[in-house]
């Protein structure tokens, strides 16, 4: 939230400064929004995301490596390790062909700790307008079934924490990709983890989205 503050602050401010009365050449100029980086560096997000910049990479040591990693990094070193891991490829490399691996079976949702995924979705007040255009587009729509669905079992409709991506059969029987997004959660597990990064994540309208209202 305070990143998003600091680009609205940033972003007016540039705006702000430019002539009162453009001519044609500095209408075609860009807007500097350097000012943006300068500013994050200096507030406390800049500081918390350095204290935690080691965590999540330290799970490449394994679940208990990780937690133990997390902890000396957290409690003891304070954030202050003399070193800095790093992530040494994208994420969506690390998906592995769906052959390689047996379905895994989750419990079923009790509903006091663990949640299914309509009710979760209630509760994030997420909307959209069903009329707009949507925000999840498809750089090339034959990629889901020719490359998602037979080599990694469609993993759209696993990664999504709302159900956007969904796989249906068509008249004819053939299974497509079927996109919800007015039950986007703005998350972007989509556009970070899909296989081909076939999946541009774009701006929807203003005003939609989750409305956390019941936490």
């Amino acid at each position: 939230m305070k990143s998003g503050m600091l680009a609205a602050q940033a972003t007016f401010s540039a705006l702000t400064a430019s002539p009162p009365h453009p001519t044609s050449s500095s209408r075609r100029q860009p807007v500097d929004l350097s000012s943006y980086q300068t500013a994050m560096e200096a507030s406390y997000v800049w500081d918390e995301l350095r204290d935690s910049r080691n965590i999540r990479p330290g799970f490449k040591l394994g679940l208990w490596g990780g937690l133990a990693h997390a902890a000396l990094d957290t409690y003891l070193l304070r954030g202050n390790a003399p070193w800095t891991l790093r992530h040494r490829h994208p994420d969506h490399e690390a998906l592995q062909p769906a052959a390689n691996f047996q379905p895994k079976q989750y419990p079923k949702p009790d509903g006091q700790v663990s949640f299914d995924m309509a009710a979760s979705l209630y509760r994030s007040g997420t909307n959209h307008e069903h009329d707009q255009p949507s925000h999840l587009r498809l750089l090339n729509k034959g990629v889901p079934t020719a490359v998602n669905l037979p080599i990694y079992a469609g993993p759209e409709s696993r990664y999504c924490p709302a159900g956007v991506y969904e796989y249906a059969a068509d008249e004819t029987g053939a299974q497509k990709l079927q996109i919800h997004a007015q039950n986007c959660l703005h998350c972007k597990a989509c556009s970070i983890k899909d296989p081909t990064q076939n999946i541009k994540w774009t701006v929807p309208e203003g005003g939609g989205g989750p409305n956390y209202t019941m936490m």
